[in-house]
């Protein structure tokens, strides 16, 4: 495994020890990158160890040349499928619903967890549009820890669930992800509590990178066209350029790196907004409202590395209505046999539009993600379907 170097604010450099708890840079408040010393996993060899010597169920950790030194707490996360399209032949759909948990919040969370154990840590909070929080409330309770969950009272119903089931302290909200994150920042110091919120700490991006490792290594180690991520807080396609800017220093992977397309949806939509003023970060959306729980983020912490990306690689900011969500849901399930989540079925409404545009082409490779599974969201399914 590598030696953590330091940790690196991603807005203005500015380091700090990885040996301790960290949240965010005292200097501007910017969201911290961890930094390794990579040179014993340079090259192939290296790259072959991972295919070679580490079994499929190793899941995320098999990356560990490029995960920090921790002794796990893991419940089976990673390497989740790579499904071909039955009607599309140059789209795959990375289906993160295959988690533990339903949701690639459990990658981002295992990871986290393992970590703030290793560094003594031994009660969590984090605001949740849902799923992080019923991930969180999992992993916290492998790790023997205590969590504190705060989530808007109309998340589906599984993600209350979870935190009950697991353990967890949960308080709905009347309000949005944002008013229960000002909940944990008033209280956090007086509780006692470490601040687990997305972007917050450093160590949700170690694992939700492992994404972009694998997609690439699924490929057979070459990049697709483009990838499309449905966009809340981000930090999936956050952590998934740091992953490729790693495998480009190992010497792992070459060539133009893929179209990052961010998917909102349009009710909560402040990445387009600002991406479409040519505004480097963005403002709070009013009246946020989408049946995409895990989209409902109206103001993004990691805003200003959101928008870098997409136009760092040539992408592009895509937003779709509840109705073409849910009409890509509805089609994926009856032609493909996918339950998306609402969140993933707006990757699909995305690629429709973007290929009626022209912006893409049919027979560019293109990566759809589907973050989580459609049976966390029977409830608010349901109801679209009018069956009670």
């Amino acid at each position: 495994m590598p030696s953590i170097k330091h940790l690196e604010c991603s807005r203005c450099g500015h380091t700090a020890s990885a040996s301790v708890p960290q949240n965010v840079c005292p200097q501007c408040a910017g969201s911290y990158y961890v930094r390794y010393d990579l040179s014993a996993a340079k090259g192939l060899a290296a790259r072959d160890r991972v295919t070679v010597d580490y079994p499929r169920s190793t899941g995320m950790w098999r990356y560990r040349e490029v995960l920090p030194e921790v002794t796990p707490v893991s419940l089976g996360e990673g390497w989740t499928p790579m499904l071909p399209s039955r009607r599309y032949g140059k789209v795959w759909v990375k289906e993160e619903g295959a988690n533990p948990t339903g949701t690639f919040k459990a990658r981002g969370m295992a990871m986290a967890i393992s970590m703030a154990k290793h560094l003594g840590i031994r009660k969590v909070a984090a605001p949740s549009a849902g799923n992080a929080g019923g991930a969180m409330a999992a992993y916290a309770a492998a790790a023997g820890m205590e969590a504190h969950i705060f989530m808007p009272k109309d998340v589906p119903l599984s993600n209350q669930v979870e935190c009950h089931i697991h353990g967890a302290h949960l308080t709905l909200v009347d309000g949005l992800i944002s008013d229960c994150g000002r909940i944990v920042a008033e209280r956090k110091d007086a509780e006692g509590w470490f601040d687990m919120s997305t972007l917050k700490e450093p160590y949700r991006i170690e694992g939700k990178k492992t994404m972009g490792y694998e997609l690439v290594e699924q490929l057979g180690w070459r990049y697709p066209a483009a990838v499309f991520y449905p966009t809340g807080g981000g930090v999936g396609m956050i952590g998934m350029w740091k992953a490729f800017e790693e495998m480009e220093e190992l010497g792992w992977v070459s060539g133009p790196r893929p179209k990052m397309i961010a998917v909102q949806a349009a009710g909560c939509a402040p990445i387009t907004v600002a991406y479409e003023a040519g505004e480097k970060a963005s403002v709070m959306y009013p009246n946020a409202q989408t049946f995409a729980s895990g989209l409902r983020v109206p103001k993004p912490y990691g805003d200003y590395l959101i928008l870098d990306i997409v136009r760092a690689s040539g992408g592009t900011v895509v937003s779709r209505t509840d109705d073409q969500i849910f009409d890509a849901l509805s089609d994926w399930g009856r032609n493909e046999g996918l339950l998306l989540s609402p969140e993933g079925a707006s990757s699909m409404a995305a690629y429709d539009y973007l290929i009626e545009t022209g912006f893409l082409k049919p027979d560019d490779e293109v990566v759809l993600f589907n973050t989580g599974s459609g049976n966390k969201y029977t409830d608010v399914i349901s109801q679209r379907l009018g069956l009670g």
